[in-house]
């Protein structure tokens, strides 16, 4: 929000009905009429005028706004929430709901507000009205496995993409191999969408992340690997290994964890899968170093010995 509120917000053209006494823009004949506005002296008129009242600084503000009343919020942070909204003079305060997010249109122009919208996204999923309906609190957004699952795996993915060299980081759609007699029951089978599949010039890595608060099944006596995590992969791994056969491919199923480490080295199919748990609690250089070193253990080694010898 400073390096926004530096740069100046966005403007953009909405159109306004006004009474003035110098007459601009479109004259509307029908309003002057009706409330006889000339014997005033005024002729009533349709412009466009530029202003910051525009629908992602509306968000950007009631965000904030939201977040200043957040008794979850540190005291500072509260304050800083609020001098940027009154930061924002001729914004006009609106009601958040979700469709609002995808009514949001940013062009090229406007790209610095995209991460902003996607975090006012996130906290308004994760605000709930607190007790006396006057301001708000979090919910346990952590405890929420389907959301924190899709936030991990878009995580992985631009890490990969923006950090890994010579690899390219997409999550891609696999058509089956599969045929019927019938072909229309083809449309029946579901769509098999991997969370990331990362290329280089020989290697294809299927990877899974997967957000659970137990990573392993069966409990601290029976420790497992999930199977249906294993068989999905599993599913992956064959269909990608048929389509290129003449690339090396492997599988990653990668987990967050707050404290177990893990490192499973297997061959399922012929192919090397490591199931693996990365420790985002620990100092970013170390995450860093750690999701890098699961894909190529070469570069964080180089990395390792660059920054001791720096």
């Amino acid at each position: 929000m400073h390096r926004l509120l530096r740069r100046g917000l966005d403007r953009g053209y909405i159109e306004v009905t006004e009474e003035t006494r110098s007459p601009r823009g479109k004259l509307r004949i029908d309003i002057m009429t009706k409330q006889q506005t000339m014997l005033r002296g005024f002729a009533v008129c349709d412009l466009d005028e530029l202003t910051p009242d525009v629908l992602h600084n509306q968000v950007l503000k009631a965000s904030l706004l939201s977040l200043a009343n957040c008794a979850d919020v540190e005291i500072r942070l509260r304050h800083d929430l609020m001098t940027s909204a009154r930061r924002m003079g001729g914004v006009s305060p609106i009601r958040l709901s979700s469709d609002l997010f995808h009514r949001v249109q940013l062009s090229r122009n406007t790209s610095q507000y995209a991460f902003l919208m996607r975090v006012c996204e996130l906290v308004f999923h994760a605000l709930l009205p607190d007790d006396k309906g006057g301001g708000s609190k979090f919910q346990s957004i952590l405890e929420d496995e389907t959301r924190m699952s899709a936030v991990f795996e878009d995580f992985l993915r631009n890490f990969y993409r923006s950090e890994l060299a010579g690899y390219s980081a997409a999550s891609e759609i696999m058509p089956w191999l599969a045929e019927a007699e019938d072909e229309a029951d083809l449309a029946f089978l579901p769509i098999m969408k991997t969370d990331i599949t990362l290329r280089s010039g020989e290697r294809t890595i299927v990877a899974d992340a997967k957000y659970y608060k137990e990573v392993l099944a069966g409990g601290r006596y029976d420790p497992k690997v999930r199977s249906a995590h294993l068989y999905q992969l599993s599913t992956y791994l064959a269909h990608t290994h048929a389509k290129e056969p003449g690339r090396c491919v492997s599988g990653l199923l990668v987990y967050p964890t707050s404290g177990q480490s893990l490192r499973l080295n297997y061959h399922l199919l012929g192919m090397p899968v490591t199931v693996a748990t990365v420790d985002l609690r620990s100092e970013w250089p170390e995450i860093h170093a750690e999701l890098i070193q699961l894909i190529d253990p070469d570069a964080a080694l180089i990395a390792n010995a660059n920054e001791r010898s720096a």
